[in-house]
């Protein structure tokens, strides 16, 4: 899944954990993805692509065990859980950050292709349902989830506007009659690396920045109502 959809699911779990500091939790849902950029430029993970890139299904996480595996996300969900509600005395936060970081590796095997591995050992298996092998469905699913993330979390105009923008930015990488800059990127992996990390970050910000207005504009809401109802009690 792209990054302003990965950021959009920190509205949902803000909505259900509203204490939770909107910062942690949209770090907790880029958490493996940050991991797999550090990973990738130590060359330690390995991303690769075919000669002609048109899709995102020509792009290809070829190996990813440390990041992306099943078993070491659980290992990095239930560390975050233990080290915020035992060690930093937040339990609410705790189950929050543990569930953002869940939400990645959920989001990524319903939309990626088999390569999605079971544990960071050799042999283990990949997983992955294969949307991107149908771009364009995967394109109208992905933009479908942001929205309704932000529904969810009834997010001001801005906070909506910047999720379809950013999913409309994406589009070309979910048609091949759609030429965008996916077309140099062939043989470039490290490049698809620096671009990723670019949206996590921006989208990253503009979520957060975007959401918080919105908990302004609730708070002053109801401060306002308040004060009707006293003067109408007086």
């Amino acid at each position: 899944m792209f990054a302003i959809n990965h950021a959009a699911t920190a509205l949902i779990i803000k909505k259900k954990f509203p204490g939770a500091s909107i910062i942690w939790l949209l770090i907790s849902v880029q958490f493996i993805e940050l991991l797999w950029v550090v990973l990738n430029f130590l060359g330690i993970e390995k991303t690769t692509t075919d000669t002609v890139i048109q899709t995102v299904s020509n792009i290809h996480l070829l190996y990813m065990p440390f990041s992306h595996s099943v078993v070491m996300t659980l290992i990095f969900a239930l560390t975050a859980w233990f080290v915020i509600s035992k060690v930093l005395k937040k339990p609410i936060l705790g189950i929050a950050v543990g569930v953002g970081i869940l939400s990645h590796i959920i989001l990524d095997l319903l939309t990626h292709t088999a390569d999605i591995a079971l544990t960071p050992f050799p042999e283990s298996g990949k997983w992955g349902l294969g949307l991107y092998s149908i771009p364009l469905m995967g394109f109208i699913v992905e933009t479908a989830y942001g929205i309704w993330c932000w529904w969810i979390y009834k997010g001001n105009r801005k906070l909506l506007m910047t999720i379809i923008i950013f999913n409309v930015i994406n589009v070309s990488f979910f048609s091949a009659a759609i030429a965008g800059p996916e077309t140099l990127l062939a043989g470039h992996p490290l490049i698809i690396t620096a671009l990723i990390f670019f949206q996590i970050a921006i989208t990253l910000i503009l979520v957060g920045l975007f959401s918080k207005n919105k908990q302004k504009t609730t708070l002053t809401s109801k401060t306002v109502k308040k004060k009707q109802v006293a003067t109408n009690n007086i």
